[in-house]
């Protein structure tokens, strides 16, 4: 089987190799989190100006006509600068819903304007009393004169402060945990009823917790079929979960290198730590989870990219090894540094908290590891 990437893949890797070298070091990461909105307006629009906005979707909707390979190369050398712009939450998430139900009309008003830089958006599809099981739905629609009424609370909504444009899952039908009579919902963050508090992550990121009372949309902002938004619903939480596992590689690779590199010059009893068996079977391991993850993160990049039955097997596979093995490797990269490993100065520490909080996002180790026997 050829691993290889193909020129298109070669070129779009060196594009963002070369500006994460000249452009995105440690330093200017955190001072692009520590702002406002929490990311680099600038650095957006030059995501969307190289094009890199475009990736996932259709080049009939004027995308580059990319699948999940791509996105995977593109994300795992994400990870290994620890971005904070919102690709996952505008580009993976609301991008994805859109692209999947929105009719020509939606594409052009909401679309569009994603993949030019011009508009931010979320998916606002995490409730409380869920957990990770996406179709417990509580949040509802009901159909009136004029449009739709919304009621419920979302949290944890990457992206929601920043947002102008939310997606909204909301049942229309059905009981609570049904799949059947989930509706897709593109609203406005300004209209009337709707409250969003927005917060910064543990992990440099930014969500929001939002409340819609009696919020009035019209039938132009369904997305889709009334009743029959779940599928794009979890085909988008899908792509997602395979985008921060590549995410999660990329920060693995990262933590074991300057592991490696931090034993050979730091000296403990005159000589490197480095020439302790001990320590060398600790960091062998650390080489042996990244290896396994990286193949299995091509495995499932491929299965997704072909279609088929055992997609949803192969996301929850490599997602449940970098939830499980990736938190190890990160408490030895941690461990291995001493006590300036937490630090908020020393770049591993926040390596360490998204590798962390990546785990508990899309469905925790045990949750995919039920999701694999099930299947």
């Amino acid at each position: 089987m050829d691993f290889s990437l193909n020129e298109v893949q070669q070129m779009l890797s060196d594009s963002i190799e070369k500006f994460i070298e000249n452009d995105y070091d440690f330093e200017t990461r955190q001072k692009y989190a520590g702002g406002d909105s929490g990311f680099s307006s600038d650095v957006w629009t030059m995501f969307a100006e190289l094009g890199w906005t475009t990736v996932p979707f259709d080049e009939d909707d004027g995308g580059f006509g990319g699948g999940p390979v791509d996105t995977t190369i593109m994300m795992q050398l994400f990870g290994k600068a620890l971005l904070v712009e919102p690709f996952l939450a505008n580009i993976v998430l609301a991008g994805g819903v859109l692209k999947r139900v929105g009719d020509s009309e939606q594409k052009e008003r909401w679309l569009q304007p994603i993949m030019a830089g011009e508009l931010q958006a979320a998916l606002a599809f995490v409730e409380p009393q869920a957990r990770y099981d996406i179709e417990n739905i509580t949040t509802t629609a009901m159909q009136v004169a004029d449009g739709w009424q919304l009621d419920g609370a979302k949290g944890y909504v990457l992206n929601g402060g920043n947002a102008a444009l939310l997606i909204i899952p909301a049942r229309t039908a059905g009981a609570t945990a049904d799949r059947d009579g989930v509706s897709l919902f593109a609203v406005d963050a300004a209209t009337d009823g709707i409250s969003i508090k927005a917060y910064p992550t543990v992990d440099g990121l930014q969500a929001a917790e939002i409340t819609l009372q009696s919020v009035m949309v019209g039938n132009e902002r369904l997305l889709g079929e009334a009743g029959k938004g779940f599928a794009a619903l979890d085909a988008s939480v899908d792509d997602a979960t395979l985008a921060v596992s590549a995410e999660a590689v990329g920060i693995m690779q990262v933590l074991k290198d300057k592991t490696i590199e931090y034993s050979k010059s730091r000296s403990q009893f005159g000589v490197p730590i480095s020439s302790f068996q001990a320590l060398q079977h600790r960091m062998v391991d650390m080489l042996t989870d990244c290896e396994q993850s990286l193949s299995l993160l091509m495995w499932a990049a491929m299965v997704a990219d072909e279609g088929g039955d055992d997609v949803k097997q192969a996301i929850s596979s490599i997602k449940y090894h970098v939830s499980s093995a990736g938190r190890k490797l990160g408490e030895e990269a941690v461990q291995l540094h001493g006590g300036m490993g937490v630090t908020w100065e020393l770049d591993v520490a926040h390596y360490f908290k998204r590798l962390v909080a990546i785990g508990q996002t899309f469905g925790n180790a045990d949750w995919h590891l039920d999701r694999l026997a099930a299947n």
